[in-house]
């Protein structure tokens, strides 16, 4: 079996690295092929930078021309990645040229204001919000369900807990994630813990030969990763989530950013953007 390829794609920013990765992952949607994703953040000195382009150099001559976005404000450390092998996209420069003729004035340029604020309102929300998520996630703790803005439901490797981390970190949304299992599906009920939550739940399902495939690859050739049971526990699980009133999206061929919009605007969910503040 022929291996494919995967073109490298850098996020490269002088903050978190989160707002690169977002508008990155989006572009890339658009657009097929296997993609080998790493993020550098809180580059913002020159040394760092260069360092950086090193890595990229090194992946250039290895293979396919690496894709690099690239979210930083100084200018000198901007002007290390015109040198930087592959293609480059500036997600920043571009913005604040056209801001600074139109509106007259130059843009400050200062480190951290594009990316949040350490003492912050929303980013202590969102902070919050993603030890709710690990403390939460795969069902490992119900003894706080009911602060849950969202309890993401499905069977097992839909996608419930990067989808749950994504809302956290990029929304401040205290996301639960339960699975459910086969004594659930066959039982045709919720398990007790989520029945009085049924305004918060959201299912999630996949097409029986994706989940194949991904379980496939965590246990092959197991019971659990056989096409039957993946078959078995999706039919069982939309059957459920219909019974029940509950909304489900099939993730299959969604990114996770459409995901996590279908789920906010679904449940109509409040985010830490919508009561105010800046974006990690």
């Amino acid at each position: 079996m022929t291996r494919v390829q995967q073109r490298p794609v850098f996020y490269v920013s002088d903050g978190t690295g989160i707002t690169a990765e977002t508008l990155g992952n989006s572009v890339l949607t658009q657009f097929e092929g296997a993609f080998s994703k790493t993020r550098r953040p809180f580059i913002e000195t020159v040394d760092k930078a260069k360092a950086v382009v090193a890595e990229i150099r090194f992946q250039s001559q290895r293979g396919l021309e690496p894709v690099v976005f690239v979210t930083i404000m100084s200018r000198d450390i901007r002007a290390i990645f015109d040198d930087c092998p592959g293609i480059v996209l500036d997600l920043v420069e571009a913005s604040l040229d056209t801001l600074e003729r139109r509106l007259g004035q130059e843009a400050s340029r200062s480190l951290g204001k594009a990316h949040g604020i350490a003492d912050s309102d929303v980013y202590r929300n969102r902070m919050a919000a993603v030890e709710f998520a690990l403390e939460h996630d795969d069902g490992q703790s119900i003894k706080a369900l009911g602060l849950a803005d969202v309890i993401l439901v499905g069977p097992s490797r839909v996608g419930k807990t990067p989808t749950g981390m994504y809302l956290a970190i990029n929304y401040g949304v205290r996301a639960a994630n339960y699975p459910l299992l086969d004594e659930d599906l066959g039982a045709q009920r919720l398990p007790e813990s989520l029945r009085p939550l049924t305004h918060k739940l959201f299912g999630l399902v996949s097409s029986p030969r994706h989940l194949h495939h991904i379980r496939q690859e965590r246990r092959p050739d197991s019971p659990y990763a056989s096409l039957e049971q993946c078959t078995f526990e999706l039919k069982a699980a939309t059957t459920l989530f219909h019974a029940a009133g509950i909304g489900f999206i099939d993730t299959t061929t969604k990114s996770i950013e459409e995901i996590a919009t279908i789920i906010l605007a679904a449940l109509k969910l409040h985010t830490s953007s919508d009561r105010g503040g800046e974006s990690l």
